[in-house]
């Protein structure tokens, strides 16, 4: 009774705090907005509210999804001229902009075991009877990885768990080393094109990767079609490229591959995979696993397949043959245009790509169907006579899937155009209901926040925002409690790499979010033949629900930065999360020197111990390299200048709102031109040490994890590989980097306060 009586109160307290919390909300501004202008804002959001039809998301998304539509495909162009015929009837100028890159489709995949006993993979995914879509045979890819190269190689098996750097630690602690021999990972704990990359680094001459039904399968529910899961012979195609270098067509690094463009060699092309690279099933993956021996595998390396996780090598030996047609393909990106009326040169971009590997229901056209009917519901405002302030650009991006290929090349051909053009870049991709999902530039952090407590959680009837909270306080740590509670603004998530932000945020420096629910659909049909409107519409989002939340999110996104009379960039959270990247690496340094030293010690005493037994033959391990105190001054120096300017920028900005002042639109166009430099700012044309395409010096994926996000990365990296000289280096080299971008914030902060009336 006491327990439920607590609950009761903590219900009720919540209740009266979103209460209080949106009384509190209509009666501000928004950012960016005068008090009359938010007013206007939110009258035109809630008529946008209204037009949005979940009507039209799944007639879209059946339409979309009837056939395989991946890159160079029949049905994929179709989708392409589709969409854009749909953009055009919105109202929106509307092209298709063709890209000629490279994509190579299997001609030869073989994979047997030749010994101890012999087995054939199937290497394919069954027709099912309940998916109708399933059966379109000569129209799918088949199972594979894009940009393995051709191979033909006979080893003995080793398990590697996630094949990643540690995995390949814990095997030399056992003795095993996979030098000559295949090894066999499962999905998950990084980027898949990880895995083959440092498979080969290790001296391995090709690379199996499996989903294993713990990750991805039977241990997580029932499996397609009885539930939403991995069946047995599910199995996830996915690029390998080496992403971590550089996206986009491997044959035109930096540069829009347009017919004319210089290509490389194909044997010269740095991103693909040195040794040959094939996904298989778990129903494939299994008798090899089981004909493993030597040691078990950790605990914690376990799958949930019926056999004992043994790591090999051999005695299973097993024959891999992979043979590639080598094709250049058109890639069609949509781009579609609202010209602003008053600031025709700032852009507002927004884009989630169209391909798919195969049909591609939830991945990607779950949020394109949303994005889509945003643009919709834009269209019809303009038809009835409103216009941005701002030029809003609509882009569905084709080849994502095998490397960010159609919104790469978009973005190298008009570098020079968006890097003066182009204010903010908004991305979703997959969608599915639970929680909203924000990553992407600090700088839009604040913006986003309000963004998010302004649309409704369709299920739960409170905001997003504070669903999103109280997700963070269930599930989080006690710090990450204790922040919620604490701090004004959820924390937004970096952007590492994975979808179409990539060129825009990491080589061009163009303020960049990423929006996506996610959380509760039930999964098992990533990059499967599975992945289709039958499973997205019985296990993902029904009713497209969250496919209206996505709309709304991002239809209030794109309708706010067009509009606001200054772009609505803040920088205390961004001068506070740069702090905290810092203090994390500090940490870093501090924590594997105080390793080192525990490691070496240990070593030390245990020399002297074998020593000391005249009986004994005794070999020491070497001692690792002392880590030296690092020179973090300068970037502690130029953190303290970059809160001061923060500070004084937000306080000038909110004091100005706060007084109803406004400025003159000439004042507003050199401030939002102030405001787009800053991230700018931020990146440095040199790029990061051996891959200078990324240029941005807060955010980048790392070298590997892929996908997954380094902040700092310079100097993260340079400490995570003992570079100690590379690491003081880039040290300096983000101070600067932080310096540039306080004196550009300064600037707007003077164009403020001079132009005040």
């Amino acid at each position: 009774m006491y327990l439920r009586l607590q609950r009761l109160l903590f219900a009720l307290g919540l209740s009266f705090a979103l209460v209080a919390q949106a009384v509190a909300v209509d009666n501000k501004p928004l950012l960016g907005f005068t008090r009359e202008g938010s007013d206007r804002e939110r009258e035109l959001e809630a008529r946008f509210d209204s037009l949005l039809k979940r009507d039209d998301l799944r007639e879209w998304m059946k339409r979309l999804s009837a056939r395989p539509h991946h890159l160079g495909s029949a049905y994929d162009r179709e989708n392409a001229e589709f969409i854009a015929s749909q953009f055009r009837s919105f109202g929106f100028e509307t092209e298709i902009e063709t890209f000629d890159v490279l994509f190579p489709t299997p001609k030869t995949r073989l994979l047997e075991m030749t010994a101890p006993e012999k087995f054939t993979a199937k290497l394919a995914e069954p027709t099912l009877p309940d998916d109708p879509t399933s059966g379109q045979t000569a129209e799918q890819l088949p199972v594979y990885n894009a940009y393995s190269i051709d191979g033909d190689v006979t080893g003995q098996l080793v398990y590697v768990n996630y094949g990643v750097p540690r995995d390949y630690d814990a095997l030399a602690e056992r003795g095993i080393d996979v030098k000559g021999k295949i090894v066999i990972a499962r999905y998950g704990g990084s980027w898949r094109g990880i895995k083959p990359k440092v498979a080969a680094e290790h001296g391995a001459i090709g690379c199996l990767i499996y989903s294993d039904p713990r990750d991805d399968g039977y241990f997580q529910g029932d499996v397609y079609p009885k539930g939403a899961w991995r069946n047995e012979y599910g199995a996830q195609r996915g690029s390998v490229a080496d992403m971590p270098l550089y996206p986009g067509d491997p044959l035109t690094p930096g540069v829009g591959a347009t017919k004319n463009a210089k290509r490389l060699p194909i044997k010269n092309a740095p991103t693909l995979t040195k040794i040959p690279v094939m996904p298989i099933s778990y129903a494939d993956a299994q008798p090899l696993l089981r004909a493993l021996n030597g040691p078990m595998a950790p605990e914690d390396w376990r799958g949930a397949l019926p056999i004992p996780y043994h790591l090999g090598p051999g005695p299973a030996t097993v024959h891999l043959k992979l043979e590639f047609d080598w094709k250049i393909v058109p890639a069609n990106d949509v781009i579609a245009r609202i010209r602003g009326n008053e600031r025709p040169d700032e852009w507002i971009i927004r884009g989630n790509h169209h391909d798919a590997w195969v049909n591609g229901a939830e991945d990607p056209l779950s949020g394109l169907v949303a994005e889509m009917e945003e643009a919709r519901a834009i269209g019809e405002l303009v038809k009835s006579g409103w216009k941005p302030k701002r030029t809003i650009v609509y882009a569905a991006w084709d080849g994502e899937e095998p490397g960010l290929l159609g919104s790469t090349e978009w973005a190298e051909t008009h570098a020079d155009l968006l890097k003066k053009n182009a204010a903010v870049y908004i991305n979703s991709d997959t969608n599915s209901r639970g929680f909203l999902g924000i990553e992407g530039s600090h700088t839009l952090e604040k913006f986003m926040n309000e963004v998010a407590r302004d649309v409704t959680d369709p299920e739960k009837k409170v905001s997003v925002l504070e669903r999103s909270r109280a997700v963070r306080i269930v599930r989080g740590s006690a710090d990450d409690r204790r922040e919620v509670r604490e701090r004004a603004d959820l924390r937004i998530s970096a952007l590492g790499s994975g979808s179409d932000y990539t060129s825009f945020l990491d080589h061009l420096g163009i303020a960049s979010l990423n929006l996506g629910y996610g959380g509760e659909g039930r999964g098992g049909s990533y990059h499967s033949i599975y992945d289709s409107f039958t499973h997205f519409t019985r296990f993902i989002d029904p009713n497209f629900d969250y496919g209206i939340a996505l709309s709304q999110t991002a239809g209030r996104t794109v309708l706010r930065l067009a509009n606001a009379d200054v772009l609505p960039l803040y920088f205390n959270n961004l001068s506070d999360t740069i702090e905290r990247y810092a203090r994390e690496v500090t940490k870093l340094a501090d924590d594997m020197r105080e390793e080192t030293r525990q490691k070496n010690q240990e070593i030390g005493n245990h020399t002297l111990e074998m020593v000391a037994d005249p009986t004994q033959v005794y070999v020491a391990p070497k001692m690792e390299e002392p880590v030296p105190y690092l020179n973090f001054a300068p970037l502690q120096n130029s953190l303290t200048r970059l809160e001061g300017s923060a500070r004084r920028y937000d306080a000038a900005i909110s004091e100005a709102a706060s007084a109803g002042r406004t400025l003159s639109p000439e004042a507003e166009k050199s401030l939002d031109e102030a405001l787009m430099r800053t991230e700018r700012a931020m990146t440095r044309e040199q790029g990061l040490p051996r891959r200078p395409w990324f240029k941005h010096q807060i955010y980048a994926p790392g070298f590997y994890t892929g996908y997954g996000v380094k902040t700092l990365p310079g100097v993260r990296e340079a400490i995570e590989q003992r570079n100690w000289k590379e690491a003081n280096d880039e040290v300096v080299i983000v101070a600067d980097t932080l310096d540039s971008l306080s004196a550009e914030i300064d600037r707007a902060t003077n164009i403020l306060k001079g132009a005040r009336r």
